[in-house]
């Protein structure tokens, strides 16, 4: 035996030496799964999901195991976990609006119902916790309201110690920016806060309007969980564009928000001493040469930072774009969701799996994920969910 061969196959043996071993099956990641599930479900149609679901998730193969589900018809389709991840806190999007508390137990992961309280308005579309761990924020978009409901003893939910209601200006129904030919026209009515989140340092408070076009900032009082308009108070975007969800770079100081109507994401530079946003790019979230109509729905950074996916509904995909050390964003590529208008995805922590809730085929896809160029690969892994609308892992 030579030395290369030699070397080749002690190498082999090394890689081999864990299994030899009998090295520890990695353990499954609690995942939870929220979705319309009354009659009255989105856009008028019927919700087909049964409530939350737990599900137990392979890190190794991204594998689905439903493990089980806490029943409800009151149409849990935005779901965050704490810090602590001991609770599980679910917007409930009905005409009445309101927030639900879970406590998580530790080894089986299930799900007992805490309280119930006022989300500040109807149609409740996303909520958020506040970086103190101390409030729960809620964007109401049917109502057009924010509001701040502290979290209290045991995890429950207090009822708003502060709610603001959008005002100003509707913009057209027609975004001014957008694909040739699109239809893409819903939200203009009056305002629709349709997401709120903190910034990471937990000293602002900012809320997507679809209706108005603007990001409307507040500043935020950790004691009292008070906002107060900031100065500006918020970020104008092109008439109609409709601002659905952003994301915050890991670095704290790039923003990135994405419009519904226009496909379109603006890229920005934030103060985050003075709750300052600066648009510096606008970029389409669709191919150079896409006609026709669109609605965006969901944003989400990797965990290393390095590249930004959102995803199309009607086009159904997800596209991802790398962002360059300047904070701006380049187009790196698009994948198919296998299903129909994915309302929300979400990446796993590990960072490999990426998991599209596509809310009108009833099933959650998983495709894996590469780390160093962000390209999505079908696992051709589908699993059976009725109306899926966000998937959190634990």
């Amino acid at each position: 035996m030579n030395r290369r061969q030699f070397a080749k196959r002690a190498a082999l043996m090394a890689g081999a030496a864990p299994l030899l071993r009998g090295a520890p099956t990695p353990k499954p990641v609690r995942a939870y799964v929220g979705t319309y599930s009354s009659p009255k479900g989105p856009e008028g149609s019927k919700g087909r999901g049964s409530g939350i679901y737990a599900f137990d998730m392979d890190p190794q193969s991204g594998y689905l195991t439903q493990r089980s589900v806490f029943k409800d018809d009151t149409n849990p389709s935005w779901i965050a976990i704490d810090r602590t991840r001991t609770h599980l806190y679910a917007a409930n999007e009905t005409e009445s609006g309101s927030v639900s508390a879970f406590s998580i137990a530790g080894g089986s992961g299930e799900l007992t119902l805490l309280n119930r309280a006022s989300s500040g308005g109807a149609g409740p579309a996303h909520l958020s916790i506040h970086p103190s761990g101390k409030y729960v924020l809620v964007a109401n978009y049917a109502g057009g309201t924010v509001a701040v409901l502290p979290i209290v003893e045991d995890g429950k939910v207090g009822e708003p110690v502060d709610i603001h209601k959008d005002s100003g200006t509707v913009g057209p129904p027609k975004a001014a920016t957008g694909p040739k030919g699109s239809f893409a026209i819903s939200g203009h009515d009056k305002p629709h806060c349709h997401m709120v989140e903190s910034d990471p340092m937990g000293h602002f408070v900012l809320c997507a309007d679809l209706g108005l076009d603007e990001i409307l900032i507040y500043k935020f009082d950790v004691a009292t969980g008070k906002m107060t308009p900031n100065t500006p108070a918020s970020l104008t975007l092109p008439a109609g564009d409709g601002p659905r969800h952003f994301v915050f770079q890991t670095n704290r100081h790039w923003f990135y928000t994405l419009q519904e109507e226009s496909s379109t994401l603006v890229a920005c530079d934030y103060d985050s001493a003075h709750g300052v946003l600066k648009p510096k790019q606008t970029i389409s979230t669709l191919p150079k040469d896409f006609a026709g109509t669109d609605f965006t729905s969901e944003i989400a950074q990797s965990p290393d930072g390095r590249f930004i996916y959102v995803a199309n509904r009607l086009h159904d995909t997800i596209a991802w774009f790398s962002i360059g050390s300047d904070g701006k964003l380049t187009w790196a590529g698009e994948e198919w969701t296998r299903g129909d208008y994915p309302r929300s995805f979400t990446i796993d922590p590990t960072g490999n799996f990426l998991f599209s809730c596509n809310q009108r085929s009833d099933a959650i896809v998983c495709f894996k994920r590469q780390m160093k160029t962000g390209e999505l690969a079908f696992t051709g892994q589908y699993t059976a969910v009725g109306t899926p609308a966000i998937i959190r892992f634990l």
